[in-house]
């Protein structure tokens, strides 16, 4: 299991990854599974913005490719911005589909130029979400 200083190096380290040149705002992402693995991600924008795909949502989508799919523990959220990185919704909604899915509650560290803020699972970034039982 990587430290939090560790999971937070490592998504770091993929801001240098980022695609950004139109917002110029890399973002950085590192999500770690039950069993130790992690998987990184960077956003990655487009000139078709709807098309950009963000840190977050790499990692994920990596993570999953490999097997991953309902073992996600923790991801690390880092940006340079003055307050937390936030993640935006698209990524709260595929972060939320684990965790009520299976019922996996899953750790969001945002980092930012003050620290570290921890939420204890995804549902608080996303109340009131719209998830598979919405479809019955």
């Amino acid at each position: 299991m990587a430290t939090l200083e560790e999971l937070k190096a490592k998504a770091v380290a993929m801001l240098d990854m980022a695609y950004v040149p139109y917002s110029h705002f890399p973002v950085g992402a590192a999500l770690e599974c039950e069993d130790g693995a992690v998987f990184t991600g960077c956003n990655i924008e487009n000139s078709s913005f709807g098309l950009t795909i963000c840190a977050e949502r790499t990692a994920l989508v990596k993570a999953v490719s490999e097997g991953h799919r309902d073992d996600w523990k923790r991801i690390a959220v880092v940006g340079n911005s003055a307050d937390y990185c936030w993640p935006c919704g698209a990524c709260r909604q595929v972060m939320l589909e684990t965790e009520k899915r299976f019922k996996q509650p899953m750790r969001v560290l945002l980092y930012g130029k003050k620290g570290i803020y921890e939420l204890k699972n995804v549902g608080e970034l996303l109340p009131l979400s719209f998830d598979a039982s919405a479809m019955k």
